[in-house]
């Protein structure tokens, strides 16, 4: 049986639950999430315990592999509603640099002939606290990671000068230019 799909989701106490048909709504300070899980698992909210059971209805391969992601997916929106989620993004380059155009869209330069401009889904919000680094915050952690690689995405971090956008704190395998050996 699946380890992490038995143990309950703590639900804290300024997060509401309701499960109705095949969905689970989680709703807290930071937002409103909702998921809608597969017809062979039953999710189960416990109001006195605060918690959120989630068991199988056969030990089919199918059903065994959704046990625990339907778990965890629902532990994430959890902790998304309470404590949100952020992706930090550093911009290496001279010259290379990101603003803010308005609320939610960001502008790259990052050595191409036009500005990139990207705007973020509902529900993720983007800070520019300074030329070289976008903060991306939300409570869906799937948003919020889906728009950080698309960020990172428009100029990946390349090997030889280490320039281009980059997680924070991601280490970039540096490689050695041209070598010319001796005749």
């Amino acid at each position: 049986m699946s380890r992490i799909g038995r143990k309950p989701v703590v639900v804290p106490a300024n997060v509401k639950v309701s499960v109705v048909d095949s969905t689970i709504q989680v709703e807290g300070p930071k937002g409103k999430l909702a998921f809608s899980y597969r017809d062979g698992i039953t999710v189960q909210y416990d109001e006195a315990g605060k918690q959120v059971l989630v068991k199988r209805a056969d030990d089919e391969r199918e059903n065994r592999a959704l046990h625990g992601l339907t778990r965890s997916l629902i532990a994430n929106m959890v902790q998304g509603v309470t404590e949100g989620y952020t992706k930090k993004l550093e911009i290496v380059g001279v010259g290379y640099q990101a603003q803010l155009k308005k609320a939610n869209t960001v502008a790259l330069q990052v050595g191409f002939a036009n500005q990139i401009v990207m705007e973020a889904p509902a529900g993720v919000s983007v800070a520019v606290p300074d030329a070289t680094h976008v903060i991306i915050t939300g409570a869906d952690k799937q948003k919020v990671g889906q728009f950080a690689a698309e960020v990172r995405k428009v100029r990946p971090p390349e090997p030889y000068k280490g320039k281009g956008i980059r997680y924070e704190g991601e280490v970039v395998r540096r490689k050695s230019g041209k070598a010319f050996g001796s005749k």
